[in-house]
Formats: C-alpha cells, structure tokens, sequence
C-alpha cells in the first residue's frame, strides 16, 4: 500500500473574511501579553515587596542565629536549633491544641448557623436586603473594634454579663467559650452570605421534582439542596479555616492570650516569642511552622474539594 504523508493544512479563507498570517497573529499575541505583564506589574511589585519578601526573610530568619543588641540584631550564621527549640517546647504545642480545637469548634458553628440562616433568608419574599444589611454589620467592624466592644460585655466589674457570668475571661475553660461566641458572632454572616450564593445558584426546578415525587422539606434538603451546595460550603470551609487558624487580634484584645498561656494560638506565640522576647529565630520559626501547616491543610482540602467537585460534574 502506498503511503500517504498528511501535509499541514493552510486556514481556510472564507469569502468577505480577512485572515491575518500566522506571523503577524504571533506578534500580536506576544504583544497583547507584553501589554498583560504591564498593567500587572505594578499589583506583582507590591505583591513581591509586602507579601513574597516577608515569607521568604521569615523562613531565612528562621534558619538563622539572630544576636539582638541594643544597636539592632546580626545573623551569627545558620542553624536548625530553632525548629528543634521550637517543636520541643511545651508553649507550642498548647498553642497548637488551642489553636487547632479553637478553628474546629468555630468553623462548625459558623457552617451550620450560617446555612441555617442562609435557608432563611433564602426563602425570604419581603425585607431579604434589609435582613442581609443588619446581617453584615458584625461582620463589617474591624476585629479590634469588635473585640472591644466584647471587652466591654466580659468586663467582671461593669459588663452586661457580669451578673450572670463572674470574671467569665478569669478561668481557661469560659474564655475560651468567650472568644468562640465573639469569633462566631462576627464571622457567621460571611458564612451565611456565601452560603446564600449557592442556595439562588440551585436550579428550582430540582426542587419542584422533588416536591412532585413526594419528598418532603427534610428530605429535600439532605438528597438534593445539601449535596449541591458541597462546593460552596467547601469555600466557606477553606476561607474560615485559614482566616481562624491565623487567630490573633481577637484573644490579642480580648484575654492577651490569658489566664496564663490558655487562650495563646500560634500566632501570638509567634508575636510574643519575638517582640517581647525578642528571640527573632525561634520567633520566625514558630510562623514558618504555622504557614506549613496552613498550606499543607490547603492543599489536601482543595485535593479533597477538587475530587468532590468531579464527582458531581457528569460524565461526558
């Protein structure tokens, strides 16, 4: 049989159309991705020079042997001592139980308060934008201002709940409990607002279906509205999970991560080993061994997520 070779084929030209050459289609893209970088550049520059640089000299820092004078701080060369000084101090590891049980215990009650409230909201006719107003404002008060304002409720001698509760922030157990209620007050709407996006993104014609073949709201809720809305939650999940793994300003405010170290996360450990104490390596080690865990729990979530997500896709 004789062999036929396929020669590459030209583009087709379609009368009233103009095709332009290959080379000249090259030099428009590479310069249409010139002007990209361009506009990009500036936001990449403050990217670099406050995001990337700061993680990149902490992990350096953190391999270091840092000399703190009064004239300032010198690198005396590297070292591992500060991971080892790091892992095997007991002020860490109860920060990390503290830090870990705090993030489950709060991003559980956000999740169900917020789909609850979503749900509402959702099935909501009249005054849907005035409840999501008065919904947001927790949410939109800086976390300093909000702690304080808890402060004021906590407060053993004055606050609302002082007659109820005596020196709630006083014992680890209650001001634990007390930061939670503060954390959940103030994040549940964001959940909720997420949530809410992927209850209106439901197609109701799956709803009315169920409806039609007998299933009542309970059931819908579980067979059809809960397994579409995994991947939003999914989002909500992985938002609050970085957000509250990275507790600071509030137990910062609220209990300075008293009484003794009880309510002390990661992230204050961090900022005391290094301000107060001023031990830069240990301190830059205590973030670098947070951030690796933050991005290890990413990674497997989003694996997880992005093997949910194919699961519900069909199949072509």
């Amino acid at each position: 049989m004789a062999s036929t070779q396929l020669a590459p084929t030209a583009p087709v030209a379609v009368p009233g159309t103009l095709v332009p050459p290959p080379v000249r289609r090259d030099r428009m893209t590479r310069n249409l991705a010139r002007m990209g970088w361009g506009f990009a550049s500036p936001a990449l520059i403050v990217i670099g020079a406050f995001t990337i640089f700061p993680i990149l000299f902490s992990i350096f820092v953190s391999f270091e042997n840092v000399n703190v004078t009064g004239a300032g701080f010198s690198f005396q060369g590297l070292t591992a001592g500060n991971y080892s000084t790091v892992l095997g101090a007991g002020l860490w590891h109860h920060a990390l139980w503290f830090t870990t049980v705090y993030t489950v215990v709060t991003v559980v009650v956000e999740v169900a308060l917020g789909t609850v409230f979503a749900l509402v909201l959702e099935r909501m006719t009249q005054g849907r934008g005035m409840m999501m107003a008065l919904l947001l404002i927790p949410w939109s008060l800086i976390t300093v201002v909000s702690a304080e304002l808890w402060s004021y409720i906590y407060n053993a001698s004055y606050g609302v709940l002082s007659g109820v509760f005596h020196n709630i922030l006083g014992a680890p157990f209650s001001a634990t409990v007390a930061l939670m209620f503060a954390d959940v007050w103030k994040t549940t709407p964001f959940v909720t607002i997420i949530v809410l996006a992927g209850l209106v993104m439901i197609p109701q014609e799956l709803l009315e279906a169920s409806e039609v073949d007998g299933a009542n709201g309970w059931k819908t809720f579980w067979r059809v509205t809960l397994p579409l809305l995994r991947p939003t939650i999914g989002i909500a999940v992985l938002f609050r999970v970085l957000q509250a793994f990275g507790l600071f300003d509030l137990p910062y405010v609220l209990t300075t991560g008293g009484p003794g170290t009880s309510t002390e996360s990661l992230a204050m450990l961090g900022y005391n080993t290094m301000f107060t104490n001023l031990d830069f390596g240990p301190g830059a080690a205590v973030a670098t061994t947070t951030a690796a865990i933050v991005l290890i729990m990413s990674l497997v979530f989003l694996k997880a997520f992005k093997a949910q997500v194919g699961k519900e896709l069909p199949s072509a």
